[in-house]
Parts: C-alpha cells; structure tokens; sequence
C-alpha cells in the first residue's frame, strides 16, 4: 500500500485556499464530550472523593474502594524509580540534567529601581504554591512528559507539585508504569495519583478530601482532559488547550531523504490526526522523500497511524526558494519546525512564529522531545502566533511594587487627580490628592 499524501505547489493559483484547507484545525468542541465533562466536574465538585472513585473505577477499569490507595507513596515511587533497566534510568538522569539546566536559564528574578522622583518601582516574583502536572497514561506511557512539566515547577520554586496520571486496569491489572513512577521520582513530583480523565482535572481545580486544590494545571491529554481544562479555568490556571502534534520541515534539498522521512513519520506516528509537511523548492527533492517514506514506512509498528495522519493532514509543498519557505512556515505557524539547510541562522532570521526551531541537519525534533533541554510542551493549532512553550515563568508571578516617599508622592498626585477628575472617579481624585 502506497503512502497518500497531498502534493501542492505555491505557484499555483489556488494555493492559498488549498494551504488554509490544510491548516483548518480550529479545535471542534465535540457537544456530548462537553456535556458529559461538565456533568463529571459538577459531580466531583459535590461529592468529592465519591464521585471520583465511581468515574475511576467507571473510566479506567479499576476496582479501588479506598480514596487513598489512589495515591503513590514515595517509597512506592522510589521501588519503580530501581526496578527500571539500569540504561533506561542513565537516559532519564541525563534528559533531566538537561531540562533543569534550560529552565534555570528561564528564571525569572525580582527586580526595583528608582525614578527621577526618587521613588521605587520594580516587580517581586514568587513561586506558585501548589500546581497540578496531568501526564496522559491511558494508551502509553510518557516518562518524559513527566520531567518536561515537574521539573520546570520545582525550578520555579512551588513548594508542592501534585501529579495525575491515569492507570487503566482490566487485563494489564492496576499497576502504574514504572518509567513514570520512576520519572516522577527523579523530577521530584511531592504527591502523585493514580486517576486521570477529566474527573483528575476535576479533583485538581476543586479539592476533594484526598487530592488537594492546585492554583495551576499543566499537561496535555485527551479530548475530555481539554474539555476539563476549559470548564475549569478560571477557578484554576491552565497552560493551554492543546491539540494534535505538528512538525514542518524546510529543506534546501540537500539532506538524506531518509532522515526527513523520518522526521516527518516521528510527528505523524503520534495519533491520526498529527501534522507532518515538507517544504523544499525542488519537486525533484520532495519526490525523493516521498520514496524514501515508501521504504521506511515498514520499519514502524505504529504505520497504519502514520498512512492514516500523512494522507489527511500531511503535505508535500514545492516552493520558488527558502524565503518563500520561510514565509509559508510563518502562516503555518507549527509547534515544532526543522530548518534542515546549509545555513540554518540565516533562515531562523526570517522565522517570525513556531513554538521550537530545530536548527542544522542533525538537530531532528526527536530530540526537543526527550532530551536537548527545551521544553516539548508547546502551542498547536497556530497558537505559535501568540503563546509560549511551557517553562519556569508558567509557574511565577509577578508583583508590581510602588513605593513613594512624601516628596515623590507630590507630582504624582497632580497627574492622577487630574486624570480621575476626566473619568469621574472622584474618590480616586481625593485618595491622590490627599498625598499632595
């Protein structure tokens, strides 16, 4: 069976409309997926650790009476953390080392000084208090979404991180993965629960008597987690909604065709519904690849996925150069983009919108997933545009500070009193006047 993938051209007239058809994947809120997370939320919210243990127990095939047996105590997580192969355990220690070392780069610190007046103004930053980390486990198991989120938290310095990862029984029995356990363990998560779905999401935003209330929720999941996360925000903070996994891949024709084909199949073996495209201004090039994807496509167990994500959001583009390229990426806007060319940085200064850049021909998105160091949350669906990978400052705050002595305060109460006095707002008027 031969790999279907769409070819377009930017030369052609209809281009435009072809790549917007592409590109359409505004989030469809499914209306018996929101109504029935927002019955869960409701039902957590009253009947607290009752209702969780029922949709758990309903969810995930499991047969837990007590709310507390939810949990993974420390010494539990530590006996996962040993029982994991010993090169396995190397591998996690050393993408950790990495992710600590990135986000203590991203730290954000306090900072004051003083205006001509001789007042003081700056910005006090502070740590969150407790942020809950939904790590997906219904399908697979994802250690390194577990460092990715924990390990930027307790860089930030919140005091408590509470992880949620579901543990789906039936013939696999109740037993957690080890390798996120394990991850969990070594990333330094303070309490970790075995529920998931949106009643986990539930539970973190409300409180029940045995998982307590966070301030944030972080952490990607399926379409009921997302629904959750909207239905709660507000009580909480969330990260972002995210959607399906996207990588583009700009190429100036002169890497192993065999790599870019791979490339493109890490990002499309996620689900049927990820996003794989290359860009290059050869239509010889692109063809080159599309043969090699035929020949390597039999090397993935997971293939049928990646014919079934390549031949409905997949896409081959021939394009008039690398700026015309570049430019395409930018209306893409993608969550992970290769600039696999000659000369990377020059290219990257035409780059305007993409959550990570994977500069050079031997930087694949592989890496950005497990262990270069920057994080692999990071915004789908053209969020690029406008929002951030995850990272320390999603668990700061930020505090202005104004502090005025008498002298300093004199100007000050002439601008804001007239200003007030424009809008009406007389007792603003008077508090700023009182300290002229």
């Amino acid at each position: 069976m031969s790999i279907e993938i769409l070819r377009l051209d930017a030369a052609a007239p209809d281009f435009d409309a072809q790549l917007e058809q592409l590109l359409d994947r505004a989030p469809e809120q499914n209306a018996r997926v929101t109504q029935t997370v927002d019955a869960i939320v409701a039902d957590i919210r009253k009947r607290g650790d009752v209702a969780l243990l029922e949709y758990t127990n309903r969810y995930d095939r499991r047969t837990v009476t007590d709310a507390a047996a939810l949990e993974v105590s420390k010494p539990e997580q530590k006996a996962a953390w040993h029982r994991l192969p010993a090169d396995l355990q190397a591998a996690l220690e050393q993408a950790a080392e990495r992710i600590r070392a990135y986000a203590l780069h991203q730290k954000l610190e306090s900072w004051e000084f003083a205006d001509a007046l001789g007042n003081r103004l700056g910005q006090r930053v502070t740590a969150m208090d407790r942020v809950g980390v939904y790590v997906p486990g219904g399908k697979a198991a994802y250690p390194s979404s577990v460092l990715m989120n924990v390990i930027p938290a307790k860089v930030a310095g919140v005091p408590e991180v509470i992880m949620a990862v579901p543990t789906p029984g039936g013939a696999g029995g109740d037993a957690p993965n080890d390798a996120v356990l394990g991850a969990a363990y070594l990333a330094g998560a303070d309490r970790v629960f075995t529920v998931g779905g949106a009643q986990a999401i539930a539970a973190l935003a409300w409180g029940t008597a045995t998982i307590p209330a966070v301030d944030k929720i972080v952490g990607p999941g399926n379409a009921y987690v997302a629904a959750a996360k909207r239905a709660v925000f507000g009580r909480v903070g969330i990260d972002s909604i995210a959607g399906p996994s996207e990588i583009v891949v700009i190429c100036d024709g002169e890497t192993d065709p065999r790599w870019i084909a791979m490339d493109l199949f890490s990002q499309a073996e996620h689900d049927e519904d990820a996003q794989a495209i290359l860009i290059a201004p050869s239509i010889v090039y692109l063809e080159r690849v599309a043969d090699a994807m035929e020949q390597r496509i039999a090397e993935l167990p997971r293939a049928e996925i990646v014919r079934a994500a390549l031949r409905g959001r997949g896409a081959l583009i021939a394009v008039r150069d690398l700026q015309q390229a570049a430019e395409i990426s930018n209306r893409i806007a993608p969550e992970h983009l290769e600039l696999s060319v000659a000369d990377p940085r020059a290219l990257l200064e035409n780059i305007r919108h993409a959550g990570a850049v994977f500069l050079g021909r031997h930087a694949p998105e592989a890496f950005g997933d497990y262990c270069a160091g920057p994080n692999h949350v990071l915004p789908t669906s053209r969020a690029a545009r406008f929002s951030n990978p995850l990272g320390v400052y999603e668990f700061q705050k930020r505090s202005s500070l104004i502090e005025c002595s008498a002298d300093g305060a004199r100007p000050l109460a002439a601008i804001a009193g007239r200003i007030a006095d424009a809008e009406g707002l007389h007792a603003h008027a008077a508090s700023a006047r009182d300290r002229g």
